[in-house]
């Protein structure tokens, strides 16, 4: 029975059985049977250990662990694991409302936020100060960043929350389990899937209209999904000098399949594609400041994969193909191309955990990516690289450690070698200790290394990062306390220097402290909140890094009526922060509340809406570019 309810796990990690909330499914049902064998054998063992409700996912009346994929790959409980971890679920998704990830992820403590003006325009994510381009980005396992943009960074503007079923999110360095790009940590976003059949439409501010459909089915052979979302907004003017409104439509569909081919193998596949164009502004002349321009920008994204899960009594393993292409093309006023890039990434990977004895096990895996970028002004040009780890790790009762290594061979820099290793002790009464250590690299791009300014003797950007924390219970409900310390030490950062392109020249370090509590001011009243302080500066020249914030957070309060009536706020602080390297140009802190409200009409009806930003605070967070005002939205939701 342990390795049928260690397989349901494993596949619930990776995404590839998500099954809603809101309707018990046949999967659900077996589960409940196994788990109520389980704990007859095991005894009350999570009882003695003071372990509360708040601390289980409840399905059928029976608790199964929160996983997150982010620590190892493959999917353990968070009370198993040392290292800083945030999930977010789709149940607090819809609760925070509309398309706009930035409103969900703001919410993680040590995470913040940059955008090049309204929704759809690029934004970037900084975790613990670490550059956007230094965070490793996944949908469903697949590394979705452009390889053919110049940092190689996710924009987070191009992925709206109808899609998302999940975020899992890894605070640190921690390349021995992920290669490249995950120096400042990993986001992991499993694609929405719902059993039944759940369909929102939202109207609000600037001309907004959203629409989300997505239905599955649950049967005995395995999981069908789809889900499909639209967007189109008018906006505002991207220049804050500027007057002429910038709008943003996208089209996005995914696919989920999960088929049992024999009672320990399975065949998996994500499908995401998207298409969006977006109003940008430019430079134009004679003054060639930034400014109004009917410019637009057209993106393409394409990402999957095809794989085999295996799940025996002692070993687990998990192979894939993966692709993911992006494609954006500039136009000017006339519909002339002034810019265009491809880039593309396919990747083979295995991933696998043998439990050995006791509580000890080891988790090892490969992979190979092949990635390539073109532009319009640079030809065709792609490398290579090949990656393999192995991870121990234990775990006896209260205490969980795990130590690792990880070794790359890159086509151009050659080898990279990461060490990583956590240790997790539960002290009783939901208190646990965590501490972790980690190295991350981060590969040169194409662009850096074989475009027009490209260096091809770069080395790969390096980090070492540690912290040390203390928690009580968990996020959701109950009382939770953390508290976290954190460093980070960068070293070969990549740069670009005119007229020498880019090279190896810098060195960070990001240190400080991040802080969450939530408490249930009464039965139906809860209030939480994050707060981080992070210290990011260039150890080269001691001033700041560019808009990183020292001090910001966000505080959430929810309450909910027993007839149905839903009410909720969320305010986001941030302190001052400076535009640019040489710190001359000044970011002022800000306050954005937001307030929203939802009622459920009957079981599978909701009305809900929210005032974004309702004391129509003015601020920025890159200069020269707008941010919304205050807007209000209404919409509805349907569940069959």
């Amino acid at each position: 029975m342990g390795a049928i309810v260690h397989k349901y796990l494993f596949l619930l990690s990776v995404s590839a059985i998500p099954v809603s909330a809101h309707a018990q499914s046949a999967s659900e049902e077996a589960l409940a049977e196994i788990i109520a064998q389980q704990d007859a054998a095991q005894g009350q063992q999570q009882t003695a250990e003071g372990a509360p409700q708040s601390e289980q996912i409840v399905i059928a009346d029976y608790r199964v662990p929160l996983v997150t994929v982010t620590a190892n790959g493959l999917g353990t409980n968070v009370q198993n694991t040392g290292q800083a971890v945030t999930v977010i679920g789709r149940d607090e998704i819809e609760s925070v409302q509309g398309a706009d990830v930035t409103r969900v992820l703001q919410r993680t403590p040590g995470l913040s936020l940059s955008r090049n003006g309204g929704i759809g325009g690029f934004t970037g994510v900084n975790i613990r100060g670490a550059s956007a381009d230094q965070l490793l980005v996944l949908v469903d396992g697949v590394r979705v960043a452009d390889p053919a943009a110049p940092g190689g960074g996710f924009d987070f503007g191009n992925q709206l929350s109808g899609m998302a079923g999940k975020f899992d999110i890894l605070r640190g360095s921690n390349s021995t389990i992920w290669g490249s790009e995950a120096i400042g940590g990993v986001v992991d976003i499993s694609t929405r899937a719902e059993t039944g059949m759940v369909g929102t439409f939202e109207y609000g501010a600037r001309d907004t209209l959203t629409a989300n459909l997505a239905a599955g089915v649950d049967e005995d052979f395995g999981y069908l999904g789809l889900t499909g979302s639209w967007l189109s907004t008018d906006g505002f003017s991207t220049a804050d000098t500027g007057s002429e409104a910038d709008g943003f439509e996208q089209f996005a569909i995914s696919g989920t399949a999960f088929v049992d081919l024999t009672h320990n193998l399975s065949l998996f596949s994500h499908v995401n594609w998207s298409e969006g164009t977006l109003d940008i502004d430019g430079f134009p002349p004679p003054d060639y400041a930034f400014a109004d321009t009917a410019e637009t920008q057209e993106t393409q994204r394409l990402w999957g994969d095809l794989g085999l899960a295996y799940y025996g009594n002692d070993l687990t393993l998990r192979a894939a193909f993966s692709r993911s292409e992006t494609k954006r093309d500039n136009l000017d006023e006339t519909g002339a191309l002034t810019f265009g890039s491809e880039g593309t990434s396919d990747r083979i990977q295995l991933r696998g955990e043998y439990r050995l004895i006791g509580g000890l096990s080891l988790a090892f895996g490969g992979e190979r990516e092949w990635t390539a970028f073109e532009t319009n002004f640079d030809p065709r040009a792609e490398t290579e690289i090949t990656g393999a780890y192995a991870q121990l790790g234990w775990v006896m009762g209260d205490f969980a450690i795990h130590a690792g290594a990880r070794l790359d061979d890159h086509e151009q820099f050659g080898s990279a070698t990461s060490f990583g290793g956590d240790v997790s002790y539960s002290l009783g009464n939901s208190w646990r200790v965590r501490a972790s250590i980690g190295e991350g690299f981060k590969a040169p791009t194409l662009y850096q290394l074989l475009s027009f300014y490209g260096n091809a003797d770069l080395e790969p950007e390096e980090s070492t990062s540690l912290d040390l924390g203390i928690e009580h219970g968990r996020r959701d409900s109950g009382l939770h306390l953390a508290l976290t310390a954190f460093r980070r030490d960068s070293d070969n950062l990549i740069g670009f220097n005119f007229p020498a392109g880019y090279e190896n020249t810098a060195r960070a370090r990001a240190q400080g402290i991040e802080a969450e509590a939530g408490v249930d001011i009464t039965g139906t009243l809860r209030l939480s909140g994050a707060y981080a302080f992070v210290d990011a500066e260039d150890r080269d020249t001691g001033l700041d890094l560019a808009r990183r914030p020292q001090h910001f957070g966000t505080i959430f309060a929810d309450w909910e009526s027993d007839f149905g009536l839903r009410l909720g706020a969320d305010l986001r602080i941030s302190g001052a922060s400076f535009d640019n390297a040489f710190n001359t140009v000044r970011l002022d802190g800000y306050e954005v509340l937001d307030l929203r409200a939802a009622f459920d009409i009957g079981e599978h009806l909701e009305l809900f809406g929210r005032v974004e930003n309702a004391f129509d605070a003015d601020y920025r967070t890159v200069a020269g570019y707008n941010t919304p005002g205050r807007g209000g939205f209404v919409g509805v939701r349907a569940r069959m």
